[in-house]
């Protein structure tokens, strides 16, 4: 339960080529801070004995999960305190940290370990400019899960991670956490944020019995788009439906590129359904509008799918999947219709 050195540890070449073609993968990213960390979050729980891997970064008192896969992945946006929690240890000491068991090692935030279902992990410092600003983490229900090489892994992912950080941000930290948290395509809010603040308004409208709406969104026929006219017109086409979603909120609002051709929208205060329908419909024929691409006229178009809380769910996953559930029945509908 001592800090973890990993410089003598040798892995084998399997893994190691493994880890030379993330290289390879994060330099196509570019830009993309966030797609980089959910992409090596993901390698790193496969290269090593995780069940899960997260990138937590650090933000004021808290360490936030702005990456996470495998049993983990829903805990994405999650927010524990930094004073109390072995990731926030290691970004105060910039070393390795590892817990064999969560249940007798004092310095993690034991009943948080509990609700994530973990009982050992490795955490490794993520550097910027000189300033540890976050942990590259693996976790495993099991006791004594991991092995010195799976330190070794974990060190040299963490260091794909910096260098995509300072590519992405040279010179102001803040940057770095817009990048991290943005789509890089679009400028919207990425997964990893709406997540986040998908989770501060179930709180927030919980504690004071408000109205909360979700929508997810998903672009028509973007396929289409770059079969006919390539993979440009279809990030034009991205863009623009960003765009126009952004547009159409209003100030109170998040809307975040969720995915591929997937946004979603977080509504707060909203009075009910009805109203919540009502805004939605008002997107449809916003985004629907054709737009220009190279003297191209192009059509867009988005199916939404509408959650509330508490009449679909009280708790962020439930309303997401009701939300996701809804949008496939409005385009499996929209589809017969046409």
């Amino acid at each position: 339960m001592k800090k973890s050195e990993a410089k003598d540890t040798q892995l084998d070449n399997a893994t190691l080529l493994e880890i030379i073609k993330a290289q390879s993968d994060i330099a196509k990213l570019g830009l993309d801070l966030g797609g980089v960390m959910a992409y090596v979050a993901e390698r790193t729980e496969q290269l090593t004995r995780a069940q899960g891997a997260v990138v937590e970064l650090a933000e004021g008192e808290d360490m936030v999960y702005r990456a996470a896969s495998g049993n983990v992945a829903n805990l994405l946006g999650l927010r524990l305190a930094r004073e109390t929690s072995l990731s926030g240890l290691c970004v105060r000491e910039g070393e390795i940290l590892r817990c064999d068991d969560s249940e007798t090692d004092p310095r993690v935030d034991r009943e948080a370990c509990r609700r994530a279902g973990l009982r050992s992990m490795i955490v490794t410092p993520l550097k910027h400019l000189e300033t540890t600003v976050g942990v590259l983490k693996v976790t495993n229900s099991e006791v004594d899960a991991f092995k010195d090489e799976d330190i070794r892994t974990l060190s040299l992912m963490s260091e794909l991670i910096a260098a995509a950080m300072f590519h992405a941000a040279r010179h102001e930290t803040s940057e770095l956490y817009l990048r991290a948290t943005h789509d890089a395509l679009t400028g919207l809010p990425n997964r990893a944020l709406f997540y986040d603040r998908l989770r501060q308004s179930v709180d927030l409208a919980l504690r004071s019995s408000g109205g909360l709406g979700v929508l997810n969104l998903d672009m028509d026929g973007l396929k289409p788009i770059n079969d006919r006219y390539g993979h440009r017109a279809g990030d034009a086409a991205i863009r623009e439906t960003a765009t126009r979603i952004a547009r159409h909120s209003r100030r109170v609002d998040t809307a975040a590129r969720v995915g591929g051709d997937e946004f979603a929208v977080i509504l707060p205060g909203i009075a009910g359904r009805g109203d919540a329908e009502a805004y939605s419909r008002r997107l449809v024929d916003t985004v629907g509008e054709p737009f220009e691409f190279e003297g191209h006229r192009i059509d867009l178009g988005v199916s939404v799918g509408v959650a509330i809380l508490p009449d679909d769910g009280t708790e962020m996953t439930a309303l997401i999947e009701y939300a996701d559930r809804s949008m496939y029945e409005t385009k499996r509908e929209r589809k017969q219709i046409r």
